[in-house]
């Protein structure tokens, strides 16, 4: 399973070393970098909320979209998962 770790000076859920999703807790909103990859596949459902190209930022006076992010940190485990086994593949 996912692994909680430290990386670059967040908090971060890692699996097999590889980074899924990082968070951080500011004065006015909650930062979730879910990396560009979850924020392209999302960005349709992201739309309601401020991001960037591999960041958004959930504002505390709102409710915190609980569903969303468990969609999107299941597609980075999709995603890990995927490179893991792309990269232990042997070239013919």
């Amino acid at each position: 399973g996912a692994e909680e770790a430290m990386s670059y000076g967040i908090p971060t859920f890692k699996l097999n070393g590889k980074n899924l999703v990082h968070f951080s807790a500011f004065k006015e909103h909650i930062g979730f970098y879910p990396t560009p990859s979850g924020i392209e596949k999302f960005k349709k459902e992201l739309s309601a909320y401020e991001w960037a190209k591999g960041s958004v930022k959930f504002p505390l006076g709102k409710p915190i979209p609980y569903a969303l992010i468990g969609k999107i940190v299941q597609f980075r485990v999709k995603e890990v998962k995927g490179q893991m086994s792309v990269k232990g593949k042997k070239k013919a």
